[in-house]
């Protein structure tokens, strides 16, 4: 992000006068509310990178996790279940599997 002002920036901006420029009042009071939005602006974004930095900080410190094999309540893996299942069809129809 390229920002070319800062609040100050804007509070201490002099324009020059002419016999025929806008209404000073009206610039002077267009310019603080500039001001307090950029204010507000700057508030937010402080708070946004500090947010940031915590948030990389507890992924930096929060352990890295290893893809665990898929297990039942039962403590069986999918290999197990399917060995089961296979030894069941063997037993219930027998040798007409293989035929």
């Amino acid at each position: 992000m390229d920002i070319k002002l800062t609040s100050k920036m804007i509070l201490e901006k002099e324009f020059k006068k002419n016999f025929k420029g806008y209404n000073v009042e009206e610039v002077d009071s267009f310019l603080d509310e500039i001001i307090q939005d950029y204010e507000s602006f700057e508030k937010v974004v402080a708070q946004l990178k500090e947010e940031n930095r915590q948030l990389k900080e507890e992924l930096e410190n929060t352990p890295k996790r290893q893809p665990q094999p898929a297990v039942s309540a039962a403590g069986t893996t999918n290999f197990d279940i399917l060995k089961r299942l296979s030894n069941l069809e063997k037993h219930v129809f027998g040798s007409k599997l293989y035929e």
